[in-house]
């Protein structure tokens, strides 16, 4: 199974319902199913934008899974739209990303602690 390790507080977001994209600076073709890693590191500075969403943050686990349907190379219109639909979640300049397209989102009620890697990895039950 494919694995996506994300920095907190982004992977739970995803899990959560309240991020439908992933940015990457890479184009994938992969279309599918993938594990939702929550990586060691946090991006500290975004926490605190989320404090009133009352989640529970993970580090070395996978928590979820979700489907990508699509990559999109973010022009200034797509970028504008992401802001658009959640101000806080898209507040990054996203311009010359590549957003991938997550649906069919679940969040796991048991985490699996596993270690994470670069880019999209497999991970075998």
């Amino acid at each position: 199974m494919k694995v996506l390790t994300i920095k907190e507080p982004w992977a739970t977001l995803i899990v959560n319902g309240y991020k439908k994209y992933e940015f990457r600076s890479w184009k994938t073709n992969y279309r599918g199913k993938i594990l939702i890693h929550a990586g060691l590191g946090i991006d500290k500075e975004c926490l605190y934008l989320f404090k009133d969403y009352n989640l529970e943050y993970s580090k070395g686990e996978i928590i979820g899974e979700a489907e990508i349907t699509d990559c999109i190379l973010v022009d200034e219109k797509f970028n504008k739209e992401l802001y658009q639909m959640n101000n806080l979640v898209y507040k990054h300049n996203h311009l010359g990303l590549y957003a991938w397209k997550l649906e069919n989102i679940k969040k796991y009620n048991k985490k699996i602690s596993v270690k994470g890697k670069l880019g999209l990895w497999n991970y075998e039950e």
